[in-house]
């Protein structure tokens, strides 16, 4: 046998740190944040421990929170005060993200990216607006085109308050071109987007739907999120984000799509960001809670596998607890 190479040498406590491949910082974090405009006071999310959702007037100090364990980034959720089919209030000057991203950036030095899509807005919680069906039809899906100009008047609304970076996620077809259009036509070249290029049909947002008041209130979203089983239609599906002008590539979920995120970092050379989901953070929270996962160590490690398969940016749930661990 031969023993000539031996890797335990270099795992010994001296070297170990010195021949990291991998390294977390609060740098890679970026922490969603709940505005709620429908309520005064701050609401926990039951299905998601440590957060909750917060009023306008405390949108600055959720943001200050963040900032103390070094976290730099949020990323701004809404739930408005009143929804319609088409979700007008997602585009309204004075809706509730436009209001916390002018109070957040006035003052803070938080970096402040939005969500743009429909899905919080629309009475109906699909995320855009819908063909011409029953609303119980099953099958009932987004009308891709006539969702194109809401989402660009959402996003010129959001760089006009101030947002810092946008972030259209609905996976409409064409999304990423119509908000750069639209971003440019106003004078916003500057604001970067950030897409969700990949985002699956996935069972893991479930407490996120809870938390943003996003659910579908029928059918579901598979016609316009991809298949859980497909891989190389990401690399479509972002090659055209990239052609399109997306500035950072995001993949949704995280944990059960390393090996999207892989690809997407080979294939591409632009920041990829990567979303460790709801449903992700609360399983661990659930078997933590059972006596049968140290909470604390297997985040870390989570958050670390995504990093090593190719993440620069981590949208996590997590994002305040490691950073202050680390």
């Amino acid at each position: 046998m031969d023993l000539t190479r031996r890797p335990r040498r270099l795992r010994t406590d001296g070297v170990r740190p010195l021949v990291r491949e991998t390294e977390l910082s609060a740098n890679d974090f970026i922490a969603p944040v709940f505005v709620d405009a429908t309520t005064d006071q701050r609401q926990p999310i039951e299905s998601m421990p440590g957060h909750e959702r917060v009023p306008l007037d405390e949108a600055v100090a959720r943001v200050e929170e963040v900032r103390e364990t070094g976290v730099e980034a949020v990323i701004l959720f809404g739930v408005p005060e009143s929804k319609d089919e088409r979700g007008s209030r997602a585009w309204a000057e004075d809706s509730v993200v436009q209001e916390a991203t002018r109070q957040i950036t006035a003052e803070t030095d938080a970096y402040v990216i939005t969500d743009v899509c429909l899905c919080e807005y629309t009475d109906h919680g699909h995320c855009g607006v819908l063909e011409d069906s029953a609303a119980d039809d099953p099958t009932v899906t987004v009308e891709n085109d006539e969702t194109l100009a809401l989402l660009q008047r959402i996003a010129t609304s959001h760089a006009e308050a101030g947002a810092d970076m946008v972030a259209p996620s609905g996976m409409i077809d064409g999304m990423v071109g119509a908000i750069r259009e639209g971003l440019d036509e106003h004078g916003f070249e500057h604001v970067p987007i950030m897409s969700y290029a990949a985002k699956y049909e996935s069972a893991f947002y479930g407490p996120f739907r809870d938390a943003a008041d996003g659910a579908p209130a029928f059918g579901d979203r598979r016609h316009y999120q991809m298949d859980p089983a497909n891989g190389r239609e990401a690399i479509r599906e972002v090659e055209l984000d990239v052609e399109q002008g997306a500035d950072v590539l995001m993949v949704k979920p995280a944990l059960p799509y390393l090996d999207v995120i892989s690809t997407v970092r080979r294939e591409f050379d632009h920041p990829v960001a990567a979303y460790n989901v709801s449903g992700e953070y609360a399983m661990l929270h659930a078997a933590a809670e059972k006596g049968w996962l140290d909470l604390d160590a297997v985040a870390e490690e989570s958050l670390l596998s995504i990093k090593r398969a190719g993440a620069d940016l981590i949208l996590t749930y997590f994002a305040e607890d490691i950073a202050a661990q680390l």
